[in-house]
């Protein structure tokens, strides 16, 4: 393990960051945190105590990994090659982690993740994995997430129909919490294997767990090395003064830069550490962003820094030993004026440590803002804005519709006022956004690399245009990601949501209980995009919605070129 904080820049903020360390210190809030105390961070102990089994997770975890390791050598032995993951947010971002950064060991199955309820993600893993050749882990604490369910529902009634009964169900595996409809239905169904999940852990808390870890051991990531690390860290972070605790050091700054205004965290990642980046901005945004507070973090960023002290930013430079071209940003952003923290890893295992330090220190953080971490309030709005359009669709087989504010033959923007052409209405929501604000971009979009390139170039065109930070990413992934900060912090986000006609579509099969089939993921994911855009408007956010009727990577650099 190597957590060394080195930071720079901090010299203004020094004396509010000694006050925190030393109210720590006297309020004994460490040796609270491991006692799991809830008042921590709040006098009314909600989704607090019961939420603090990550605390001892790696240690807790040596009673499960002969089990992960068995059962993937398990796997391999039935013929397996692949497994696809079927998840959602916490669920699915470690795994991916895991995915692209180790890949499969020689040993190892491949792992892919879907995430998308978008028709084209899901039918490109009919096209490119092998029936016979690929276990399906269905991964869901609550065991009811929709998109989790709509994604099982899908494959389990494909694999049936090519494979027969007992053969589908022997490709199926549930990781969930004990209890659940999905460890019902997977043991009613005989599924291969049923893991049980830790209820005292949340979501994106779970990377210790079998959410994280059964996904590792399938692609033969030596999952004891990384535990080791993980405990080590957990260890630090036992230590009692604040100042000498390295988590506890992390989410001090972080937490006393934000209530001094620096409530953006940019992240600058070596190129083969990206994928941890997403991981980190579901942990941090889900659990800063509520009660008008949070820290957004930068992790996708489209050209950092910007010239000159920004005010408003602190950048966190992780990456691997001798990656000179990460050095000249992290040397940049010295420059720049603005707090910067350092770490350095010699190995990627090392990032065992880096996924418990980052915990601890979003929980140390939220301490600070006086927040609960543990609770995630505004996810459930956009889920109830989306039943609530599903509902209709049923009822009537159409989804809402709104008055466009400016359209053409290929593209549809719809605002909150008539425009003229593309250019102003792109030009005067944008300028919507105030000091200290940040841009959103909300891609309901298949979650192509090509499409994601056409998503970053407009985020630095817009970026470039206003001088303000944007974040983005796909729908429906951030619903369970940033999608809380964005309805939970001060109102800061001005968000334009991008989606498209398709060209194709599939239907979303009943329970294997039986049942019609009503909803395809076309209108699934139609209907998350309305749900979502609803709920941030009745936030009183600034939201917009750009629609194009054909080629969306086409109308993406159109959009690009009236920005400019």
């Amino acid at each position: 393990m190597n957590i060394g904080l080195k930071t720079s820049g901090l010299e203004p903020y020094a004396e509010a960051i000694a006050r925190e360390c030393d109210r720590f210190d006297k309020d004994n809030v460490i040796p609270r945190i491991w006692r799991r105390d809830p008042t921590v961070w709040k006098t009314e102990d909600r989704e607090i105590s019961n939420r603090l089994g990550w605390l001892e997770a790696p240690a807790d975890a040596s009673r499960t990994v002969a089990e992960c390791e068995s059962f993937a050598w398990e796997a391999r032995d039935a013929g397996f090659s692949y497994a696809l993951l079927l998840g959602m947010g916490g669920s699915s971002l470690a795994p991916e982690v895991f995915s692209r950064i180790f890949g499969p060991g020689s040993d190892g199955l491949g792992l892919e993740v879907l995430d998308s309820t978008d028709p084209a993600a899901v039918l490109r893993y009919t096209r490119m994995l092998s029936d016979r050749e690929t276990l399906f882990l269905v991964s869901s604490k609550s065991g009811s997430t929709l998109e989790t369910s709509s994604f099982m529902n899908f494959y389990f009634a494909r694999n049936r129909e090519r494979l027969g009964p007992e053969r589908a169900a022997a490709s199926f595996v549930a990781v969930t919490d004990p209890g659940s409809k999905l460890e019902h239905e997977a043991r009613r169904l005989n599924f291969r294997r049923v893991f049980a999940g830790n209820p005292d852990i949340g979501g994106r808390f779970s990377v210790f767990s079998p959410f994280g870890l059964v996904p590792a051991a399938l692609i033969g990531l030596p999952i004891r090395a990384l535990l080791a690390e993980a405990n080590e860290a957990a260890g630090a972070c036992r230590r009692l003064r604040a100042a000498e605790n390295p988590g506890a050091n992390l989410g001090l700054i972080l937490g006393t830069l934000a209530k001094q205004g620096r409530d953006k965290a940019v992240f600058l990642l070596s190129s083969s550490l990206q994928s941890f980046g997403a991981w980190i901005e579901q942990l941090v945004a889900e659990s800063t962003g509520k009660e008008g507070r949070g820290i957004l973090p930068i992790v996708r960023s489209t050209g950092v820094p910007l010239p000159g002290a920004t005010r408003d930013r602190v950048y966190i430079v992780l990456g691997l030993a001798g990656d000179a071209a990460l050095s000249g940003e992290a040397e940049a952003a010295r420059k720049s004026g603005d707090p910067v923290i350092s770490m350095t890893l010699e190995d990627p295992l090392e990032l065992g440590a880096q996924f418990y330090l980052w915990e601890f220190a979003t929980a140390v953080a939220g301490a600070v803002l006086g927040i609960n971490p543990f609770d995630q309030p505004n996810v459930a709005l956009a889920k109830e804005k989306t039943d609530a359009v599903l509902r209709a669709f049923r009822n009537t087989g159409t989804l809402p519709v709104e008055a466009a504010s400016w359209e053409e033959e290929t593209v549809v923007f719809y605002g909150d006022r008539r425009e003229v052409g593309l250019r102003t209405c792109l030009r005067r929501h944008f300028e919507k956004i105030k000091e200290g604000g940040y841009a959103a971009i909300q891609a309901f979009l298949p979650p192509s690399p090509e499409i994601l390139e056409a998503v970053r170039t407009l985020a630095a065109c817009i970026e470039s245009r206003t001088g303000r930070p944007v974040v983005f990413d796909f729908g429906p992934r951030f619903l369970h990601s940033t999608g809380q900060l964005h309805k939970g912090d001060a109102g800061a986000g001005v968000f334009l949501q991008l989606t498209a006609a398709r060209s194709e579509d599939a239907p979303i099969p009943p329970s294997p209980e039986g049942g019609d089939a009503v909803l395809t993921f076309g209108n699934l994911i139609d209907a998350q995009a309305a749900g979502d855009l609803q709920a941030l408007r009745d936030k009183e956010r600034a939201a917009a919605r750009l629609h194009f009727k054909k080629d969306p990577i086409e109308g993406i650099f159109r959009a690009v070129e009236r920005m400019s």
